[in-house]
C-alpha cells in the first residue's frame, strides 16, 4: 500500500465509521461489534500504508490498551456500554498516546453537552410528529440511557486533524 492508501483511510475510512458509529447508537443505542472491529482492521490498513515504524506503532496500540482498560472498569461498573468502551478504544489507537487526554477532554466536553441537552428534551413532551419514530420515542424515554458514541465519535473527528497533522 501507499501514503495515499494511508490519506484515504484517515479521511475517508475512519471518518466513515466514527459518523457510522454516531448514527448507530443514535438509532438503536447500540455501537456493533463489526464497527469498532473495523475501527480496528482500518488502523491496521493505515499503519501498514503510512510505513509506521514498529515504535510508533507500539505507542497506538498502548493508548488503545490503556483507554480499553479504563472503559472496561466503567462497562463493568455500569456507567458506560460495551460499544462505547470498544469505540473510545478503537479512536484513541487511531489517534495515539500523545492525543489520549485531548480525545478524553473532548468526549467529556461533548458527553456532557449532549447529555444535558436529551436530559432536557426528556422534561418535555414529544412533539406529535414525532411519535411515529421509534428512535426518538426511545431517545425521550427516561430509563433509556445516553447515545455516548456521538460524544465519542465528535471527539474523535475532533482531534483527528491534530493527530494526522
Amino acid at each position: 500500500m501507499s501514503g495515499s492508501a494511508a490519506y484515504l483511510l484517515s479521511c475517508f475510512g475512519f471518518p466513515f465509521l466514527m459518523a457510522y458509529a454516531a448514527v448507530s447508537d443514535l438509532l438503536t443505542m447500540r455501537i456493533s461489534n463489526r464497527v469498532t472491529s473495523l475501527v480496528l482492521f482500518t488502523f491496521v490498513l493505515y499503519a501498514l500504508a503510512d510505513g509506521m515504524m514498529l515504535a510508533e506503532l507500539a505507542l497506538h496500540i498502548a493508548a488503545g490498551c490503556l483507554v480499553l482498560a479504563a472503559a472496561f472498569v466503567m462497562f463493568a461498573r455500569g456507567w458506560i456500554g460495551g460499544g462505547d468502551a470498544k469505540l473510545a478504544a478503537g479512536a484513541t489507537l487511531w489517534l495515539g498516546i500523545e492525543y489520549v487526554a485531548e480525545y478524553l477532554i473532548a468526549a467529556s466536553v461533548f458527553g456532557g453537552v449532549l447529555t444535558l441537552v436529551i436530559l432536557f428534551a426528556r422534561a418535555y413532551p414529544l412533539p406529535m410528529a414525532t411519535l411515529r419514530l421509534p428512535f426518538a420515542v426511545n431517545l425521550h424515554d427516561s430509563r433509556t440511557g445516553i447515545p455516548y458514541g456521538i460524544a465519542l465519535a465528535a471527539a474523535a473527528l475532533t482531534v483527528l486533524p491534530h493527530a494526522m497533522g
